[in-house]
């Protein structure tokens, strides 16, 4: 294997070690102790304590206190392999679930280093956990990783460079994190622009049209109806059911392409559902969270429950898809309709009494055309981001990589090389070693 001159080939418990938390036991949480570090405090690439459990300090053999910037690492669990620095002066303790990866010597080490050579192994940290039955990684196997150590004041200049590069990923990836909100707004923007005249002011002049804007309902437009629930207890109205039955919890996105919950066709005649047609619209009346408000369209014919009011447009009246960004675009207030105490719902009378700020159908067609084209363009803006973020993300590692294969920053012949650090590091591990002691015959 060819390497940078004045590398060494190691394996990782030459330079570093593995410590182990303790297994403490659920008689030694208390509510006044010591800050117990478990996996869950391991969060990007930090460690907190605040919301951790405590331990009795009566209960801590010597030696498990955590220091400021010790690496910690999940060796257990869906997580194995996360990784933290404990960046707090408090004492706190760590569990047996969670690793604590040390320098073999301080003084012939560079802490950011370290971190960032194991933050470039975790695709291998990652592979070698889950290999068995239950992810997780031993100490031995983790100090058993091939590596190549580059000299340490090669290493100072590498944990430099990273820190300048890696700065600069992140803060791409928050602006790319940001864009998908941008996004949205851009999209609400459009429909307000829509739904009140200013999208089509242009095309108003241009055509000569000056007859004002009706003031209509959703009752003066289309039909409104709901559905109910069959009772669950019975099990004839879902056994072996095939016609889809919708709740609101379909409303989250604009079409439905496919029901999860279907009824039998006695549940249709006894229950008095109403099968909706294709193109019906569905706003929820119920919700918790975000969804009491939202709009849908089915692409199917389906029944639904008493969740969803279905609007059967009268397309004479109105350009279906004009109405229903006007639904899209008033979520707010639709939402702000809404009555009760804890769960505050909507119901049919409010539904049918949504007001609708409508054009002339020619120009309900040329807003909806325009809408159509400026979501195209937010769809595609989507696209490349989401592309964009998967790039990114492969960033990271292909840095960290070029890192440890030698080829981020410049040798410099007159460094000392890794392998004369590495005796220095075994001199000094020998000599912290306990000394045996033959008893006595």
């Amino acid at each position: 294997m060819n390497f940078p001159k004045g590398w060494a080939k190691c394996v990782l418990g030459d330079y570093l070690f593995v410590k182990n938390g303790f297994a403490f036991k659920s008689k030694d949480y208390i509510e006044e102790g010591i800050p117990l570090v478990r996996i869950s405090d391991i969060k990007k690439q930090k460690v907190s304590s605040e919301k951790s459990v405590k331990v009795s300090e009566n209960n801590v053999p010597e030696g498990f206190e955590l220091e400021y910037g010790d690496l910690l690492i999940a060796m257990s669990g869906a997580t194995t392999g996360k990784t933290g620095v404990y960046l707090e002066n408090s004492y706190a303790v760590q569990n047996q679930r969670v690793g604590n990866i040390k320098l073999r010597s301080s003084i012939n080490g560079d802490s950011k280093f370290r971190n960032l050579l194991i933050q470039g192994l975790s695709s291998t940290i990652f592979d070698l956990a889950y290999g068995g039955a239950q992810p997780n990684i031993s100490p031995t196997v983790l100090e058993s990783i091939d590596i190549l150590l580059p000299p340490l004041n090669e290493q100072k200049r590498i944990a430099k460079k990273l820190d300048e590069l890696l700065v600069t990923v992140e803060s791409i990836k928050i602006h790319l994190d940001n864009a998908p909100t941008i996004i949205k707004r851009f999209r609400q923007s459009i429909l307000a622009a829509a739904t009140s005249g200013k999208l089509t002011e242009e095309w108003r002049e241009e055509n000569g049209v000056t007859e004002d804007w009706e003031e209509l309902t959703v009752d003066d437009v289309a039909r409104v109806g709901t559905g109910n629930t069959p009772l669950k207890s019975n099990t004839s109205f879902y056994e072996n059911g095939d016609i889809p039955w919708l709740t609101s919890s379909v409303t989250g996105n604009p079409f439905v392409y496919e029901a999860d919950k279907f009824v039998t066709q006695k549940a249709i005649d006894e229950c008095r559902l109403k099968l909706y047609e294709s193109g019906t619209l569905l706003v929820a009346m119920y919700g918790e969270g975000k969804t009491r408000g939202q709009v849908t369209e089915l692409t199917f014919p389906a029944s639904i429950n008493q969740a969803c009011a279905a609007i059967i447009v009268n397309e004479d009246k109105i350009v279906k898809s004009y109405l229903k960004m006007r639904l899209q675009e008033n979520y707010a207030v639709i939402r702000m309709l809404a009555e009760g105490g804890n769960q505050p719902n909507l119901n049919l009378s409010k539904v049918r009494s949504i007001t609708v700020p409508t054009p002339s159908p020619e120009e309900q067609k040329e807003i909806v055309s325009q809408v159509e084209s400026l979501f195209s363009l937010a769809d595609s803006m989507e696209d490349k981001i989401e592309a964009t973020q998967k790039r990114v993300d492969k960033l990271t590692q292909s840095i960290l990589a070029k890192a440890f294969r030698g080829e981020l920053v410049d040798q410099d012949p007159n460094d000392e090389s890794a392998d004369k650090l590495l005796e220095r590091i075994k001199v000094e591990k020998e000599a912290v070693k306990p000394k045996k002691t033959r008893g006595k015959k």
